[in-house]
């Protein structure tokens, strides 16, 4: 009891799993209770139990084990989960179930089974009871043979797979236990039930008795076909119709059934139940010997061993080339029909038990056997009908076609008989789609040929062959055909048409279609049938009717078009005059038949007006045509010399031609005199309206053929070039389909032959029509004319390159519906046509045995030659048929070849050859395609690149789908060669998504694609996961998840997991042409009624590109579109915005991409999932008519689009703005695209884009640039320079709106390209960065990025070389001699060439400093303002590039002139100025009258723009980037402007918040100015130009002293240009021109207020940093003087000083990064030097003193630091810690006070070039003077150390200028006072809490300053 009570406690699931059988009873008992009363079947409380279930099932216990089977039954019936356990639970079922000898227990093991599979777990169940019957129990084998009886039984044959059933039928057959065998019985009888005949083959070996107990078993079933007694989960839906049909009773309900019946059993090929048999090792090992034996005895041996291997109904795939090659030669070559006739059997069998196996042999076969029925005997006849119609199920009718076609003109009447009738029967075989227009029209021609045969057994054949094929595509698609064939060869084939059984119980096309218009429409459909004589009914209805077999159109309308088209092909015997003249008096006045031959013209004219008005009002079914015309003919008839009466004869035409019934006899009677008045200047107007209405009745096509041979047979050449015109204009108006495109080219080549010029021009202007229609392919029947008509030529196709065909007006295209959509699709196949017209030569006796025998030889060379001579053949025949001999075995062979280069030149010649050939290549795909795929297992690119070129160019000769039949792709991919498998992934990847369907074959490819998921190389399963999505979008997420079942545990869970990831992400089936085409035409007729509005004109800075105007018109040709005018309401679309702006839609974008909800914008071609995806997005903020015209298959409405892009960009900005990220993806994909007018069009338009961001201050977000710049800098390698140079102005315009260190990685990806163009071009673009950005741009990466850069300078390509050269020299330029630290190791060669050019890029002061403009020069130091966050204001800076880009390209050379300076306008002063405020230059006459007369500076017209508070903020912020860019002007005036301005908004306070976001451009501006003054002092040495640039120097530093005063805006100065800035005046201190006197000059003074001015206001982090890296520099640049680094280490220790009071405003995380950096990147054996102790001393001090301030928890604030353990930083952290904890605290403040002072540095006071030198002055000085000194050097350098100090030290460096200096003690004194006000000030806004108390240390020392008094005194005299 206790371990009851134990036991009893636990939960469901523990108890299920006890030792103890009770507890085990109970606990099923509550877990079947538990499950019937879950009522959701996804419960978390079925997951308890999922481990469980075989538990259940395989319970030890019997009693247990039957609860445990309910519970589980009740488990898998509710349970979602339950589908996991299929495979365990069945297992369990069948070994610890089946064998039980309770009754009950089985049937619930049967139970289990199927209800698993009812829950679609089928192929697990069947498996595991496949298992079951080689179990030794026979108890169990019993029991799965009853359960899969059952099975068959309830789910049908579509649930459960027949065929493994089948194939162990025989075995169970054989069984010892006879239950077994009797069980086995009825399961036959079961499987029978279902597949009926299909089961005899596989069990005709089995026992006789047994197969007749069968058969009279079979005998007894029901003939209905069975059903389906119980459905899946999925077919709930037919469960509900079959019991919806069970309940319905009489008629109807029997139709229905009949029609689920069929559904219901569908059709099972015995061959798939077959196992197929190896019978290539099974031959004679001498088969090859005897089969070439002279005696015909040992030849039939050979021959009957294979014909009994043969016999097998499924034969294994292997190589059968060699054994058809025999037999190939037996049947054509061997004199004993015996022995052909065993053959025939034997090829008979072969393809039948190969099947789609065998097509690769099929191409050898047909030939020699239509040529073999010459033969006469019946027995060999028969044979070789049951070869070749076997070979033909093996293939296609299109690869046989050339064949068959070949010899349909044959001598002997047996070959022409039998391959008519091959033809029927393969006929029979086909459908609609299998049989289309392009083959059904040479075979019509060909046969119709032998319905005229003398020999009847001929003619018989063909008509059998015509009316099967009438019989499979219908009459209205063979009827076209049939024009010119009498009544009763119509009849003889409409009546083979009707004897005639589609193979398969096909039903045929033709009656199909005619039975659906009577029930939509009977009224419509009645008056059709009596509407034209019996002969014609059967054509009148289809032309009626659409594509598809539906009404054409409504109500009335199908009687009237379905006499259009009868008229057409009305056949109407001549009438004699007699009759006509009877006829046509019976409907015309009596007057005007008497006149109509009268001598005087008047009376005539009288008679014709007549005539017409009769001719107007008769009814147009009573009217005889004929007769009618032939009465114009009368008496003077044609001759009549009257133009008046000649122009109504011809109306009369017209009007008779389109209201009569107009046949062709009627038409040929006029139509001969027309043609002759075509070219009459008087009638040749009516002539041609004549013209149009016998096309109008009789159809064009037939019409123009007309037309043209009359006019061509005259000598006029008037007639013929006006013929022609008429020609041109009836194309455009009825359309291209049907035309007889071969007679019109002969036709047209006579006419450009012509000596008359109108002719010429004429023929020339036709074939610009009929290219709109043909394309491309009608050149090529041209290429041989003459150079300069050739020319004319492409000058016509040029200009109708881009145009769209107009839509069809007249004639039968009229009409809408299917006779549209036909006749569009025969227009969309006249390209093809005129590719079959091409005239091809025939190769094959080329192709010798010699040139074989040299291709296979041992020797390369030989092979080559051979090569070379099959490329010699190939190129001089240009366009081959298909008979190529043996040509394509000796290419296999070449493609497996070991010398590469051999093999890449046989894919050269295949490819070649596939050009030639054009689509009939197609039959060679099996035999020479298909061994393509061997050399993309080869390991080098080049080969596998040569090899994907090849396929590609196959393909588009062949199509996809071809390539996809049968097992030889799947086989491709089963060989583990990495290299194969991924490049033949990445091919289907490209190639499958567009298709719209593939053949079920691709199936095959599953398990392989599924061992590429899990193969070594990781590149395979890259491409494997790429696969995924393509196949699912063809095959379906079942199908390729029901594959996935049969993998391995392991490895399904992985391969199903990715299935899951791909169905997410499954591309689009491409829609299929036909439904474009209408949209297409529709869209055709839209003209554009007023043509685009022009794009604004773009401010003066920044004009459009001259290329962009010329590019405009481009466009036009799309206004040519004839059409309707477009309705009110499209033009009311058109009219509003293009984008729309949705709230953080951008943003949501990005966040969806980021967490992969869509597909990441990356990609090497774009698939279409991203296209639709794009799509998908856009639809939300783009209107819909731009949709359109953005994702059009029309490239013109591209162009169209990116107009209304233009138009509206800057009305629409800021909705572009929101869209910008979705613009920039679509153009991205216009870069893919290859036609080069969109291309222009679109960088037109980002040129202009980027350009209104900048002026919007807008700056690309990472996801923009990520998404569109890589695709950009692609394109910046394009072949054609035109692009390159727009994509380079882009790049340019980038850095406006994107950092130029963010565009720098994207351009170093891109040196890594193939393309050495698109290397060459980054190359130059990343030395242009370095050139304007400095080093900076290279982040934290210079040393890597330069190595590589450096690496292509061994480049082959020349461009690049030098690319690379002129991108290390500009970073030399900058880093001087560190760059050779930083490129590493260079080859000799590689070094010498870098040397060298380095050496010639040496800049001369003197010329290279004057002649360079200063944007370029000073642009080297704008490193810093890359390093800050990007703002709009560079945009003057960057503006002066483009200018002078564009003005080198643009402006002519000018002459040289020695003009003074002042009279160059500045690019930047002007950039942003109205084009009519330009002053006018003065005129010089000569260089001497401006060496002479000093010249005025003219004035410009214009005040500066004023800064004040008033104005608005956008206004503001022009003004002072106006203002900033004069800064930097060559001009000294108008610098000086500049300057004062900006000194005005620094004195007052109010408008400092104006200058906020622009210290950064105003510091880059003054250092431009320095630069060039510095230029300008080098150039011009006169003393009156000293004095000027001495003056603007001074102007400039004391500006940026009135800048840095104000602290609030020096904060904003970023490190870089603070780098710059004290780079730049540590530098002018150290002039050697500024240090020619004993005196300090004024400027150096002043120079020293700023520093020390800057070292106390700007941002105290930037400041160190900037300092940090200028001592780095210091330290490892050989350029550097010592005196340089020492006066980077004075402000260092400045900056030392100032730390407590500045430590709470210090980011002390980038400081400790920036010593870290600085430590790492200097070695410490370069810092022991003497030269660098006092540097790496200054840092220590720097790390000392931030320690004393910040204590321990400083070692908080290395997180920046990666790997901080191993940093130098930590290491004297902890040092410092050490030594403070070791003294006294009295000790430390000494210590922390004395590290603060400089070390060993005797007067760190001062920041001076020179140590101090003594001069007398008389100035004499009183004690006072001496106290206030005193007083403020107290206050200056008193405890506190932190006032904003300036030098008093004295500089060494005297001033420029020879005259003493004014007042320099007064100039002292107001400083200090200045300064001391500001001190002040200082202190009594800010009280640091953690500054050091002045009262903590000792009194000050007297005595010291007292000595530095004594100094000062000295120095000042």
């Amino acid at each position: 009891m206790g371990d009851d009570s134990e036991w009893k406690k636990l939960p469901t699931d523990q108890k299920c799993e006890h030792k103890v059988w009770k507890a085990r009873l109970s606990g099923y008992t509550e877990a079947l209770q538990q499950f019937q009363r879950i009522t959701d079947e996804k419960s978390p409380e079925w997951g308890k139990y999922q481990g469980l279930i075989k538990k259940f099932v395989t319970d030890s216990n019997a009693v247990a084990q039957l609860k445990g089977l309910e519970a589980a039954l009740a488990y898998i019936e509710n349970a979602h989960l339950a589908s996991r356990t299929a495979g365990e639970v069945v297992s369990g079922v069948v070994c610890k179930v089946f064998n039980q000898p309770k009754a009950r227990a089985k049937e619930l093991g049967s139970d289990i089974c199927l209800m698993y599979i009812e829950i679609e777990k089928a192929e697990a169940v069947q498996e595991e009871l496949l298992k079951g019957l080689d179990n030794k129990n026979p108890k169990i084998a019993l029991a799965c043979v009853e359960v899969l009886r059952r099975a068959i039984s309830e789910f049908g044959s579509k649930v459960v797979t027949l065929k493994p059933v089948v194939k162990v039928l025989p075995k169970l057959f054989e069984s010892r236990e006879k239950a077994v065998r009797d069980e086995a019985k009825l399961l036959a009888v079961e499987v029978y039930r279902w597949i009926r005949d299909a089961l005899r083959p596989p069990l005709q070996n089995i026992n006789s008795v047994l197969l007749k107990e069968l058969e009279e078993e079979w005998a007894k079933l029901p003939t209905s076909a069975p059903r389906q007694s119980r459905f899946l989960r999925s077919q709930q839906d037919l469960r509900a119709k079959f019991e919806q049909q069970q309940q319905n009773a009489g008629d109807g309900g029997d139709e229905g059934d009949g029609e689920e019946s069929e559904e219901a059993a569908p059709a099972v090929d015995a061959y798939e139940l077959l196992e197929a048999v190896e019978i290539l090792s099974k031959l004679p090992k001498d088969f090859h010997e005897k089969i070439e034996a002279k005696k015909w005895q040992e030849r039939k041996e050979a021959l009957e061993a294979l014909e009994t291997l043969t016999k097998n109904p499924k034969l294994e795939s292997g190589e059968y080339g060699d054994v058809v090659k025999a037999l190939n030669k037996v049947i054509g070559k061997d004199s004993n029909v015996m022995l052909v006739t065993i053959a025939a059997k034997c090829v008979a069998g072969l393809a039948a038990g190969l099947r789609k196996k065998f097509s690769t042999y099929a191409g050898h076969l047909v030939p020699t056997i239509l040529e073999k029925f010459k033969e006469k005997k019946a027995q060999v006849v028969q044979a070789l009908q049951e070869a070749i119609d076997a070979v033909f199920l093996s293939t296609t009718l299109q690869n046989v076609s050339e064949d068959t076609l070949a010899v349909m003109d044959n001598k002997n009447p047996s070959v022409r008989q039998q391959a008519s009738l091959f033809l029927a029967r393969s006929f029979r075989h086909c459908t609609p789609t299998t049989l289309p227009k392009s083959l059904l029209k040479p075979f019509c021609v060909a046969l119709l040929k032998q319905v005229n045969d003398s020999a009847p057994e001929v003619r018989d054949a063909a008509f059998e062959a015509l009316g099967t094929a009438m019989k499979v595509v219908g009459e209205r698609a063979v009827n076209p055909f049939l024009a010119d064939v009498d009544k009763l060869k119509i009849d003889k084939i409409k009546e083979c048409s009707e004897k005639v059984e589609l193979a398969g119980g096909k039903k045929p096309a033709g009656p199909a279609k005619e039975k659906a218009p009577p029930k939509a429409e009977p009224p419509a459909e009645a008056p059709a049938k009596p509407s034209g004589p019996p002969k014609k009914a059967p054509a009148a209805k289809p032309s009626a009717l659409g594509k598809k077999g539906k009404p054409a159109a409504p109500k009335g309308a199908a009687p009237a078009k379905a006499k259009k088209t009868e008229n057409k092909d009305v056949a109407e015997a001549e009438l004699s005059p007699e009759v006509c003249e009877e006829r046509a008096g019976a409907v015309l006045p009596a007057s005007c038949m008497q006149t109509l031959d009268s001598a005087n013209w008047k009376e005539r004219l009288a008679a014709m007006e007549e005539f017409h008005k009769a001719a107007e009002q008769m009814d147009s079914k009573e009217m005889p045509c004929q007769a009618l015309v032939r009465m114009l003919a009368k008496k003077p008839g044609w001759k009549e010399t009257n133009f008046q009466v000649m122009q109504l004869k011809m109306q009369v035409i017209a009007t008779v031609a389109q209201r009569g019934t107009f046949s062709r006899t009627s038409a040929l009677a006029v139509l001969e005199p027309v043609v002759e008045k075509v070219g009459d200047v008087k009638c040749g107007v009516k002539a041609k309206e004549a013209l149009t209405g016998v096309a109008e009745a009789c159809g064009l096509p037939w019409t123009a053929e007309q037309v043209v041979s009359l006019a061509f047979g005259q000598k006029n050449p008037k007639n013929q070039a006006e013929a022609l015109n008429w020609l041109c204009n009836a194309i455009k108006e009825f359309g291209f389909a049907g035309v007889n495109v071969k007679a019109f080219i002969n036709n047209v080549k006579t006419a450009l032959a012509a000596t008359n010029p109108a002719v010429r021009t004429s023929a020339i202007s036709l074939l610009s029509v009929m290219f709109l229609y043909v394309g491309a392919p009608l050149r090529m029947f041209f290429e041989g004319e003459k150079a300069a008509l050739l020319s004319q030529i492409d000058a016509e196709f040029e200009k109708v390159k881009c145009q769209t065909p107009p839509a069809p007006i007249r004639g039968g295209s009229k009409a809408s519906g299917g006779e549209e959509a036909d006749e569009q699709e025969e227009e969309a196949e006249a390209g093809d046509d005129v590719v079959d017209l091409l005239p091809r030569t025939d190769i094959s006796d080329k192709i010798t045995s010699e040139m074989l025998s040299k291709i296979g030889d041992k020797n390369w060379k030989i092979r080559k030659e051979g090569l070379d001579e099959v490329t010699a053949v190939l190129s001089e025949a240009k366009f081959i048929k298909p008979g190529v001999g043996e040509l394509p075995t000796a290419l296999k062979a070449r493609l497996t070849d070991s010398n590469k280069i051999l093999v890449q030149q046989t894919l050269s010649i295949l490819q070649q050859m596939a050009t030639a050939m054009g689509p009939a290549i197609k039959q060679y795909i099996k035999s020479l395609g298909f061994p393509i795929f061997t050399v993309l297992t080869d390991s080098k690119n080049t080969v596998r690149a040569a090899g994907l070129t090849t396929l590609n160019g196959w393909v588009e000769q062949t199509g996809m789908k071809l390539w996809l039949e049968g097992e030889e792709l799947a086989e491709e991919m089963k060989k583990e060669n990495p290299f194969l498998r991924q490049e033949l992934l990445g091919w289907l990847v490209v190639k499958l998504p567009a298709l719209r369907s593939v053949p079920s074959d691709l199936l095959l490819c599953l398990p392989h694609l599924y061992s590429c998921l899990e193969d070594r190389n990781a590149d395979v399963r890259k491409k494997a996961q790429e696969a995924l999505p393509v196949f699912m979008m063809h095959l379906g997420y079942d199908k390729m998840n029901k594959a996935a079942a049969k993998l391995k545990p392991t490895s399904k869970d992985q391969v199903v997991g990715l299935l899951e990831k791909a169905r997410a992400s499954v591309p689009a089936k491409p829609s299929a042409p036909a439904k474009e085409a209408p949209s297409a035409a529709a869209s055709s007729t839209k003209p554009a009624s007023a043509p685009p509005a022009p794009v604004k004109t773009a401010p003066v800075s920044e004009q459009v590109p001259a290329e962009t105007k010329k590019s405009k018109p481009a466009s036009a040709p799309k206004a040519k579109a004839p059409a309707k005018k477009p309705s009110a309401k499209a033009e009311d679309d058109r009219t509003g915005p293009i984008f729309t702006l949705l709230p953080n839609g951008k943003e949501q974008r990005i966040k969806e991409e980021k967490s992969l909800k869509v597909l990441k914008w990356n990609f090497i071609t774009p698939r279409e999932e991203y296209v639709e995806q794009l799509k998908a997005q856009m639809t939300l903020c783009v209107a819909k008519w731009l949709m359109e015209d953005l994702f059009h298959t029309d490239f013109q409405k591209h162009i169209k689009a990116i107009g209304s892009m233009m138009e509206h960009l800057d009305a629409e900005v800021e909705a572009t703005v929101g869209c910008l990220d979705l613009i920039l993806k679509w153009f991205t994909l216009r870069f893919f695209d290859t036609n080069t007018s969109v291309l222009m069009k679109a960088l037109e338009y980002l040129k202009l884009l980027f350009i209104a961001l900048s002026n919007q201050d807008y700056h690309l977000t990472e996801h923009e640039a990520s998404s569109f710049i890589p695709y950009l800098i692609l394109k910046v390698g394009e072949p054609k320079d035109v692009v390159r140079k727009d994509v380079r102005s882009i790049i340019s315009l980038l850095r406006r709106v994107y950092p130029a260190s963010r565009v720098f990685p994207f351009l170093m990806d891109g040196t890594k390209s193939k393309n050495s163009k698109q290397r060459a071009e980054c190359l130059e673009e990343l030395g242009c960065l370095v050139g304007l950005c400095g080093m900076s741009v290279f982040q934290q990466t210079a040393t890597k990025a330069l190595r590589e850069i450096a690496v292509h300078i061994g480049d082959r390509d020349t461009a690049v070389r030098n690319a690379a050269l002129n991108a290390v020299v500009m970073a030399y330029n900058v880093c001087g001699e560190q760059v050779y630290k930083l490129i590493g190791q260079l080859s000799e060669k590689d070094m010498s060439m870098l040397e060298e050019r380095i050496k010639r890029s040496a800049k001369k002061p003197s010329t290279a400093a004057a002649s360079k403009p200063p944007e370029e020069k000073v642009a080297g130091s704008a490193n810093a303002s890359m390093l800050r966050k990007p703002s709009s204001n560079e945009a003057p800076l960057k503006l002066s590039e483009i200018r002078s880009q564009k003005a080198a390209e643009q402006q002519p050379p000018q002459p040289s002139s020695t003009v003074p300076r002042e009279f160059q306008l500045d690019p930047n002063f002007i950039v942003d100025l109205p084009e009519t405020i330009m002053p006018d230059l003065l005129v010089v006459e000569s260089v001497e009258t401006a060496e002479a007369t000093p010249l005025d500076v003219p004035e410009f017209k214009f005040r500066l723009p004023s800064i004040s508070s008033s104005c608005s903020a956008r206004e503001d912020s022009s003004s002072i980037n106006l203002v900033i860019s004069q800064v930097a002007s060559s001009d000294a005036k108008i610098s000086v402007q500049g300057l004062a301005k900006i000194g005005k908004v620094l004195q007052e306070e109010s408008k400092w918040s104006l200058f906020l976001g622009h210290v950064d451009e105003f510091i880059v501006a003054a250092l431009m100015q320095l630069r060039l003054l510095a230029s300008k002092r080098l150039a011009d040495e006169r003393t009156e130009r000293q004095q000027q640039v001495d003056k603007l120097y001074s102007l400039v530093i004391n500006t940026l002293n009135s800048l840095v005063m104000v602290g609030k805006l020096a904060q904003e100065a970023s490190p870089g240009v603070l780098k710059d800035l004290v780079y730049a005046l540590l530098s002018l201190i150290l002039d050697p021109q500024h240090q020619d006197s004993s005196k300090e000059s004024p400027l150096i003074r002043s120079i020293n207020v700023v520093l020390l001015a800057l070292c106390k206001n700007a941002d105290p982090t930037n400041t160190l940093s900037a300092l940090l890296m200028l001592l780095q520099e210091a330290c490892t640049s050989t350029a550097c003087s010592s005196e340089f680094s020492e006066m980077v280490m004075k402000c260092h220790w400045r900056m030392i000083r100032l730390l407590p009071e500045k430590i709470e405003a210090l980011y002390l995380d980038k400081i400790l990064l920036d010593i870290h950096n600085f430590m790492k990147l200097i070695p410490k054996e370069i810092l022991k030097q003497k030269s660098n102790a006092m540097a790496q001393r200054t840092v220590k001090t720097l790390l000392h003193t931030l320690y004393r301030l910040v204590g321990p928890k400083i070692m908080d604030h290395l997180s920046l630091i990666e790997n901080r353990s191993e940093s130098e930083v930590e290491a004297h952290l902890r040092r410092a810690m050490n030594s403070a904890s070791s003294q006294t605290s009295k000790d430390s403040e000494n210590i922390s006070k004395s590290k603060i002072q400089p070390p060993a540095v005797a007067d760190p006071v001062r920041i001076s070039s020179k140590p101090a030198s003594s001069s007398s002055s008389s100035e004499s000085l009183n004690p006072a003077h001496y106290e206030e000194r005193l007083r403020a050097l107290r206050q200056l350098y008193g405890l506190g150390n932190n006032s904003q100090s300036v030098s008093v030290e004295k500089s060494s460096v005297p001033a420029v200028s020879s005259k003493p200096a004014v007042s320099t003690m007064d100039m002292l004194q107001s400083q200090l006072a200045q300064l001391r006000e500001s001190r002040e000030q200082q202190g009594s806004q800010n009280t640091r809490p953690r500054s050091p108390a002045r009262a903590a240390g000792p009194p000050p020392d007297l005595n010291e300053f007292k000595a530095r008094l004594e100094m000062i005194k000295a120095n000042l005299r």
